[in-house]
């Protein structure tokens, strides 16, 4: 259920974000979905591919410096409340959602979001017993068709 992401780290300036992705790109990794947070010094793109091993190779054999993190991927009911639905779990469960961001594809109706929380396995049991559908590897990437 838990899915690596890879975090790049990169100065904010003009360019820095085609670097990596020209890099993936020519290496024929896949980037399924990606957020980039920033500072007025630096960014953080957090990215997300089916070979992460492979990727994280990649980019730091070109300088990058690359942190491997894991996420979940939620099925969101895709309505007024859906979200507030995951949070409240999450609430309960006393988990900190440190970020967030979404795939551009929705699943059986349902919009799909990667959260990163303070306490994964936690989270995933709070999510479980509340019956929210917490993606795997596999099923995500069969999914996202890569």
């Amino acid at each position: 259920m838990k899915i690596k992401q890879l975090s790049v780290f990169l100065e904010n300036k003009p360019g820095a974000l085609s670097a990596p992705c020209r890099l993936l790109a020519e290496a024929k990794i896949n980037i399924q979905t990606f957020a980039l947070a920033d500072t007025r010094e630096f960014g953080i793109l957090r990215v997300m591919v089916q070979d992460w091993e492979k990727a994280k190779q990649v980019l730091e054999q070109s300088g990058f410096a690359v942190k491997v993190t894991e996420v979940l991927a939620l099925e969101v009911e895709d309505q007024p409340g859906g979200l507030a639905r995951i949070l409240e779990v999450l609430e309960k469960a006393n988990v900190n959602l440190e970020y967030t961001y979404a795939f551009t594809v929705k699943h059986r109706g349902k919009g799909l979001l990667v959260f990163r929380f303070s306490d994964t396995d936690v989270a995933i049991e709070a999510l479980k017993a509340a019956k929210v559908n917490v993606l795997g590897s596999s099923e995500l990437f069969n999914l996202l068709g890569d």
